[in-house]
């Protein structure tokens, strides 16, 4: 297994992309890593890169996920070219791609294959200081004719939005915008639309090599169910083929040829709606409350900027539901976002507590941190 160190930079990019290129045609399976995540030392120690790598395996894609349990995701190169060839023939075809994202995650990951399939290269954004929006604009003006492409995660795309100018017309200058690690809401693909913005909201993990449903419809060739509890099970040939060095874990996710994610879903028509993780369900009062209906809700008042809901202990109903919210601009009364929740997913759902934040912890691609929210509220 090669070990390439990443930190955002282009020439640290140009060694995993090499080394992809290596992997997909057959060569050495690829660890990439960051070096600037304080848990990648301890990544690096489980995937046990000095061992021989499980048969099949291009990618290694090392992640300790919500639970903080490092897993390394076995990707091989036909489930990392499936999920490309899909991507493409569902944005429009294979083009140009500007990496916007860290390539060590599988969002940042599929930029690199995606280029590879289709004989281009990348631009780069160097995000080795941080994401900047005039850096974006910049990056974003070198790509060549032809199809367009970027990814970004909700955060990103808010980001540049809200820089206005040079930065906005850089995303309207795009054919597509794969935007996944996170949901998004409403508001925001409002917003983006209103700026001319082509954004395609896509879900997908690790397990199954990136986004696989776009707009809530399956890429070709995957297959969507819902499993015991509404559970959101896929198939297809973008799946991995198990944990490195985990079979046991392995069986149980994978066994029958479906992947058992930990999202809830609903099936309309074969249109998925992901209605968030089964762990982040609160059971306030002998009533179950997806937290993501609550945020939601919130998300859709105008001085809400971003949430966060959990459960914490209380005595009387089990777990209350606490709201954690940034505000856009001056905080708007609690009582006020207590009867938009009451309103949209009712009583049960409405807030025991609001608390108001100048930002929400993140891990990994802008994923908001629910440990690090419980921790602030004095309930990890």
């Amino acid at each position: 297994m090669r070990v390439v160190w990443t930190d955002g930079g282009p020439d640290a990019v140009g060694t995993l992309r090499e080394a992809l290129a290596e992997a997909l045609d057959g060569g050495p399976a690829v660890l990439p890593l960051n070096t600037r995540d304080p848990a990648a030392s301890t990544l690096h120690e489980a995937m046990r890169p000095e061992d021989p790598v499980e048969p099949g395996t291009a990618v290694v894609v090392a992640t300790s996920g919500s639970t903080g349990e490092p897993k390394g995701v076995l990707l091989s190169p036909g489930a990392l070219l499936a999920s490309a060839d899909a991507a493409h023939s569902r944005i429009g075809g294979p083009g140009h791609w500007l990496l916007a994202t860290p390539a060590h995650y599988v969002g940042g990951l599929q930029v690199l294959v995606r280029s590879w399939r289709a004989g281009t290269v990348p631009v780069v954004l160097d995000t080795s200081a941080g994401f900047r929006a005039d850096a974006f604009a910049e990056a974003a003006a070198l790509l060549d004719e032809g199809p367009r492409y970027t990814a970004l995660v909700p955060a990103q795309l808010a980001r540049l939005l809200d820089a206005g100018g040079r930065a906005v017309e850089a995303l309207a200058g795009f054919d597509a915008i794969v935007l996944g690690g996170a949901a998004l809401d409403a508001r925001l693909r409002e917003r983006a639309r209103f700026a001319g913005a082509r954004v395609c909201s896509a879900y997908g993990m690790s397990e199954t090599a990136g986004g696989c449903v776009y707009e809530g419809v399956p890429l070709d060739g995957v297959t969507v169910r819902l499993g015991e509890g509404d559970r959101v099970e896929i198939g297809g040939p973008t799946l991995a083929h198990g944990y490195r060095s985990r079979p046991g874990l392995s069986r149980e996710a994978f066994g029958g040829g479906w992947f058992r994610t930990s999202d809830l879903g609903r099936l309309d028509d074969g249109l998925l709606e992901v209605l968030g993780r089964a762990d982040d369900v609160i059971n306030t009062g002998g009533v179950k409350v997806p937290a993501a209906t609550v945020e939601r809700a919130l998300l859709a008042h105008p001085g809400v900027a971003q949430a966060c809901v959990v459960g914490v202990p209380d005595p009387q109903w089990g777990q209350a539901v606490v709201a954690v919210v940034v505000p856009a601009g001056a905080p708007p009364h609690a009582e006020e976002l207590r009867s938009a929740v009451r309103a949209a997913a009712g009583a049960p759902a409405v807030p025991k507590q609001v608390e108001f934040a100048s930002a929400l912890p993140l891990r990994g691609p802008g994923k908001v941190d629910r440990a690090a929210v419980l921790d602030g509220l004095g309930h990890g």
